[in-house]
This record gives structure tokens, sequence and C-alpha cells, in this order.
């Protein structure tokens, strides 16, 4: 690995004092971060993650991360040759198990106290079984589809949260839920980071993504939307596809409470750290 240029100490000490502002503003804040796409694959970016997380409970701001697994999930599922629709206790098991501590062992690593955790653990959240209906096209009825175990949160109980944050511990949960009956159903990351962002009232909510952020007609990136704004570029068909359930997301969260939320990319070096503490900021960010 090449070596960071070397930055001028006066520098140095400029930047710092230009954080200050936005460590006031986010003192004793919670943000929650959904930490995803390729960004998580690399060990390196994913080192580097843990550490900028660690830096943020070190300046008396409260992160909670929120961590998705797709790609390592299917990497999995190939190498066992398992077919997805299979794999809902593997799911778990690669979510939950390796990638959760995985990530707890960076944080770990770089000098924080990460606790890792699922939404069984304590009844965080309680999920409903979610289906999809789609028009058969020769009989132009509609049938049910079933996603076998994939659900969307119906509650969170934050009794077990706000035990540890505020702690000097940083909570990284892996978006697994639990059913009525104690069940298990796997939840969309960003989803998942939605419902806990919104029940926690967060001052943000970072979404990693593999995108810049929201991107006009033109492909270029828009820095701020309101909620009427997102609705609108919906409608006429700007925020389309993948885009559009993140957004939902994003206009959930801010519903239920959270100030701000910010889709970003989380490939930039520094992402989190460039949105929070810096006048720069990165992405698109989407307020009521």
């Amino acid at each position: 690995m090449s070596k960071a240029p070397k930055i001028d100490p006066q520098e140095q000490a400029r930047i710092l004092s230009e954080a200050l502002p936005h460590m006031q503003r986010y003192d004793e804040e919670i943000v929650v971060v959904k930490y995803g796409g390729h960004a998580m694959g690399q060990e390196q970016m994913a080192r580097d993650f843990a550490r900028d997380i660690v830096l943020l409970e070190q300046t008396a701001i409260n992160p909670v991360v929120v961590h998705g697994g797709g790609p390592q999930i299917e990497a999995m599922l190939k190498k066992l040759g398992i077919k997805s629709e299979f794999a809902a206790g593997l799911r778990e098991m690669v979510l939950a198990g390796s990638i959760n501590k995985q990530i707890v062992g960076y944080i770990n690593a770089a000098g924080g106290k990460a606790i890792g955790l699922c939404g069984k653990d304590g009844n965080l959240v309680q999920a409903r079984k979610v289906s999809r209906t789609v028009v058969d096209p020769d009989s132009n009825i509609e049938k049910v589809v079933d996603l076998g175990f994939v659900g969307e949160p119906e509650k969170v109980d934050l009794t077990m949260l706000n035990q540890v944050i505020g702690r000097e511990m940083i909570p990284v949960l892996a978006p697994v839920a639990t059913s009525a009956n104690g069940g298990t159903f796997n939840v969309n990351a960003d989803t998942f980071a939605g419902a806990i962002a919104g029940a926690l009232k967060a001052k943000r909510l970072l979404l990693l993504t593999d995108v810049p952020g929201v991107l006009d007609k033109s492909k270029s990136l828009i820095a701020e939307l309101s909620m009427s704004d997102a609705r609108k570029l919906i409608a006429d068909g700007t925020i389309s596809g993948g885009m559009i359930p993140k957004v939902e997301t994003c206009m959930y969260a801010l519903d239920q409470g959270v100030e701000g939320v910010v889709i970003m990319d989380g490939k930039v070096p520094h992402a989190v750290l460039l949105e929070l503490l810096t006048d720069h900021g990165v992405g698109t960010l989407m307020h009521r």
C-alpha cells in the first residue's frame, strides 16, 4: 500500500480546527450508518471504515452500524452449491455470524468497543412476512408471490439498544429480524437501518451504497432533496429502479423523526468523516 502524502502540520491543525462546529452539531447525537455495497468486500476499505466509526465514537457521537452482506452471501452460496431460495438459515448464519463478527473485529482492532447484534436479540426488530403480487400475463389474474423468509419491520423495541448507546459501545447490527412466533426473517439492510434510525430519532441516517447519491436526468448528483422534491422525481421517472426503495426508506425515516438522511458512495475514502465532520459533504442529503 502506498504511503499517504505528507501533510504540513499547520494544515493538519487547521483541518482539525475546522471540524469543531461539526463535532458540536453531532455531540451526543445518534448517527445510524448503513454499511453495504462493495465497500464491504475489500479488507483495507473495511478497516478504514471501522477506524472512522471509532473516531466518531471518540468525538462523543453515538454511531450505530447496520450492515448488509448480499455479495458475501451469494459468494458463500455459490461455494457451497446451494440455491438461493433454500438458503434462509445460511443467510442468517453468514449475516449475523461471519460478516457481523468481522466488522466487530475490525472496530475493536481500531480501538473501539463494538458489540455485534441482530434484530432477534432482545426482540430488537420484529418483522412480518413480505409478499408481492404480480399479474399473470396470460390470465390477467393477480397472484401472490411467496418471497420465503423475507420480512419487513413491524415493531422496534429499543430496550436493549438503549443499554448500549452512550456507554462507549458501538452496536453493529445484522438485518435479521424475529417473527411474532420467534421465527426468523431476513430484512433488506436499508429498510432495517431506516426502521432503527426512525425508532432512535437519529440525527442522521447515512446509507452507504455503490452510487454517488440521487442523480438528475443528466446524471449529475443532486446535493439536497426535500421529501416533496423526491416524490416529484419518482413520479416523473428521474428516480427509478433500485433507487426508489432507497429514497422511500429515507422518507420513512424522516417521517419518523430523523433529521436528515444521506445517500452516498461508500467507496469514497473516509466518506462518513467527509459527510459528518467537514464542510465538504458527499452524496444526496434528504430532509423534511
